[in-house]
Parts: C-alpha cells; structure tokens; sequence
C-alpha cells in the first residue's frame, strides 16, 4: 500500500468514526479517536489520548465554535448546538482534513511535556477490528496557529469553562514509516 492510500484510508475512517460518535453517542469520542500513545520505542505513555481532525482551512468552523460558546451562556446549549452542526455534515469529506491531529491537554500535563520534548511519538488507533501504526513527528502549537483556534473552541463546545492556559500539540504521521510497518505485519 502506497503512503498516500494509507493516509485516505485513515482519514475516511477517521472521518467514519466520528460521524457515528456524533450521531450516535452525544460527541462522546469513540475508542478509535482515543489512540494509545507509545514512545518511538515502543514504550507505552499513555492508553488513550483524545485527538481531534482539524479542516486544512478551519476558519469558518473555528468562527462557527467560538460563537457558538461566546452567543450562548448556557453550556447546554452551546453543547447541542456544536453537536448538531457536527452531526450535520462536517466529516463527509475526509479530504478536507489536515493529516496533522491535534490534542488537548492542561498546562501541568506531564505527557505534553514529555511528548513536546521527545518531539516524535508512535499513536496507536483501533476499532471496529481495523487498527492503524502511525509514527508521529509532534509539536506544540503556537496560539496564533488556526488549528490551535480551532482546537480549543471545538473542546469548549463540551466544556465551555476551558480556560485558555492549556498546551495543544500536533501529531502528523510519518505515512511511508506507517506503511513500513503495515507492509511489515502482513
């Protein structure tokens, strides 16, 4: 399997997993949106990290988020009006995604520190008997970034007492060394 196919299927999958979270289970993320993190070692950090696709140009459903929190001051609200705009239509195209996920965590997190200077990692997605490798470079986002924007209101969608002091790290796979590996296991 080429690099390139490997990556479609991903985020067609990806993009799958989440329209079921969506519309099925209230937003909650699904055991495949919550991949295990290794060191590039194969030492294991963390059993599941929640990781968010972020369009290649997010601008308008980072807009669309961050009214949303701001117009509304009822969390419920805000909830149900972020979940039926991403049940809607949102993730019918993976082709829209960034390859790159992003996560969230709190500044204290001993993880994001540890991941940001380790700066590559190894995320481990599985569900429905469909599972994925992907060595990841990682950074830490700037808050000028749209992905970082984007991130933070998408997460104050389902907690809208986020503060803005948290970390949000990327993760962009390295899709020859997953398809290396996938060739490998067959």
């Amino acid at each position: 399997m080429t690099p390139e196919t490997l990556r479609q299927q991903f985020l067609v999958w990806q993009c799958r997993l989440r329209q079921i979270a969506m519309r099925e289970d209230g937003g909650r993320p699904a055991e495949g949106m919550r991949p295990k993190v290794l060191s590039p070692e194969g030492h294991s950090l963390s059993e599941g990290v929640i990781v968010l696709l972020v369009r290649s140009d997010p601008a308008e459903s980072s807009d669309f988020f961050e009214f949303q929190v701001r117009q509304n001051h009822d969390p419920n609200e805000v909830y149900q009006k972020g979940l039926t705009f991403l049940q809607s239509t949102y993730y019918h195209r993976a082709n829209r995604f960034s390859d790159e996920m992003t996560a969230l965590f709190l500044p204290e997190s001993r993880l994001a520190a540890l991941l940001a200077e380790l700066g590559a990692c190894r995320l481990e997605f599985r569900q429905f008997g469909q599972s994925y490798r992907l060595p990841s470079a990682v950074r830490e986002m700037t808050t000028e970034e749209p992905a970082y924007r984007n991130t933070l209101w998408h997460n104050r969608l389902f907690n809208t007492r986020l503060s803005d002091d948290v970390r949000i790290l990327g993760f962009r796979p390295d899709w020859a060394a997953a398809a290396a590996l996938l060739a490998g296991s067959e």
